[in-house]
């Protein structure tokens, strides 16, 4: 059986010395850098538990097994514990494993059927994926060296926990934890059937309703996690405010609203360890703020690295690093591309995703060959030279919640352009060519020729070195350490624990 937590911290005597009692935190997520990542989610949870550490917290991840976590890291966990859960009519095998990383403890749940595969299976049966990932959290809690204070879910597909807490647990290890939701994009929610969630997690038809999970006749894992969760926040503290009206809500704005009291937003930041141009051992030649010679020296070889050799180094370059969607503002660069092409820059576009937009980039890319460069997949040393060698990156989102690019770009020396969006209003500065202050780039409303015109505002400042000089000094200075998001996180943790 797990110890139990102490259920309060404060200062104790221990020969003569005040010592910290650590509160316990059990993180739940679908992928955790550096095991298994495909966004942002993955770096926030694999940043959280080393930054709240010197907050007094001893922070725990538990995930699952997925294939690209155990190539790379399967010889070096230690197995835990095997053990059975009921899903449905099913009995499915659970393995607990546990490895040490960077004096961060990491749990995960082994299922070769549910995780030897792809991170998300899609449809049905991903949502008997995390499911069972779900159950097989609450059932693993036992077979812990520790009792967690705070349960904390991330998205829909661990926001099923605090609802099993609050139903199928109380009186049972876990039961009485304290449980916060983390959205990190409310536009996934997890909808099945009530007879397929019936089946899986054995829940009582009395929470198939509107008043607990049921939405426009789904039940809705994201409902139950905004319902019965203690707490819930957003990543970014305009996209908290953003998910009550409709336009953002994606038909959640009634719980939300009527739980606003428990909603918060928390910034997300970098792990500025992973992204420093100083340190960053994908950049051929390092740099900082003070000299930027590496910088430029990384723009060449980045220009020559992807063939585009009608333009060199005083040539502006604007980068896209993204996964290319509707939500991410594809739609608008498709529509005035070749309204800006006409300006003198070259243009790379780096990421994956909807066909249709795969296809018009592929395009593009032999129209404006030399000049534009669309690298159709993902490859982190890639995206880090990118953002050294860029002088802009473009996120014109339809709706950001937090964004974690404009930051990196930052970090990097790279203005960013965005809209004025969730975590991109929160996150970028807009230029005051009167003042001089800003950060970056910004438009306000979802339309591409107003995208097009804070395009041309910004290679208008390229041309004015003095001033350029001073708004990548800006950018650079701008503090987006994680540091900060852990101290808003455990002001979140204080408020479920009364400390």
């Amino acid at each position: 059986m797990a110890g139990q937590a102490t259920k309060q911290m404060m200062p104790q005597k221990k020969n003569g010395e005040a010592q910290t009692i650590r509160r316990h935190i059990l993180i739940a997520a679908a992928e955790c850098a550096p095991f298994a990542k495909t966004g942002g989610l993955a770096d926030v949870v694999g940043a959280l538990p080393g930054h709240l550490a010197p907050l007094g917290y001893d922070a725990r991840v538990i995930m699952p097994f997925h294939r690209v976590a155990k190539e790379r890291y399967g010889g070096r966990v230690r197995h835990l514990r095997s053990f059975s859960v009921d899903l449905g009519w099913r009995s499915q095998y659970v393995g607990l494993e546990q490895l040490e990383l960077d004096g961060a403890l990491f749990y995960f749940i082994d299922n070769e059927f549910y995780f030897g595969d792809r991170i998300y299976r899609g449809q049905e049966a991903e949502g008997e994926q995390y499911a069972f990932f779900c159950r097989a959290v609450m059932e693993a809690l036992p077979y812990l060296d520790f009792e967690p204070d705070v349960i904390h879910a991330n998205d829909w597909h661990t926001a099923m926990l605090p609802m099993l807490v609050k139903t199928q647990y109380q009186g049972k290890p876990g039961g009485g934890a304290r449980t916060l939701l983390t959205i990190h994009n409310l536009f996934y929610q997890g909808k099945f059937t009530f007879s397929f969630v019936r089946d899986l997690l054995a829940v009582e038809d009395r929470y198939l309703t509107s008043e607990y999970m049921e939405h426009y006749g789904l039940a809705n894992f994201l409902k139950a996690g905004c319902v019965f969760a203690d707490r819930i926040n957003t990543v970014s503290p305009t996209y908290a405010e953003e998910i009550k009206t409709e336009y953002f809500g994606e038909g959640l704005q009634g719980i939300l609203n009527a739980r606003s009291q428990q909603l918060s937003g928390v910034l997300n930041g970098i792990d500025y360890s992973v992204y420093d141009p100083a340190a960053d051992a994908s950049l051929p030649w390092p740099y900082n703020m003070d000299d930027l010679t590496g910088k430029y020296r990384t723009k060449e070889a980045v220009l020559e690295e992807l063939g585009l050799y009608q333009a060199d180094v005083n040539t502006p370059l604007l980068a896209m690093i993204s996964r290319m969607t509707a939500q991410k503002g594809f739609d608008l660069v498709e529509c005035v591309l070749d309204e800006l092409m006409r300006e003198d820059m070259a243009v790379i576009i780096l990421g994956s995703g909807d066909a249709e937009y795969e296809n018009f980039f592929r395009a593009a890319e032999q129209r404006y060959k030399g000049r534009l460069c669309a690298y159709i997949a993902y490859r982190e040393d890639l995206a880090h030279r990118i953002y050294a060698a860029a002088d802009y990156l473009l996120m014109p989102s339809r709706f950001e919640p937090c964004g974690l690019a404009q930051m990196i770009a930052m970090r990097y020396g790279t203005l960013p352009i965005v809209r004025e969006t969730g975590g991109l209003k929160d996150t970028v500065i807009p230029y005051n060519k009167y003042t001089g202050a800003g950060t970056g780039f910004s438009f306000a409303n979802y339309n591409a020729h107003e995208m097009a015109d804070a395009v041309r505002r910004a290679l208008a400042v390229y041309r004015d070195k003095t001033e350029m000089a001073a708004l990548v000094a800006q950018a650079m200075a701008a503090d987006f350490s994680f540091d900060r998001a852990a101290a808003g996180y455990s002001a979140l943790y204080r408020l479920l624990l009364g400390d």
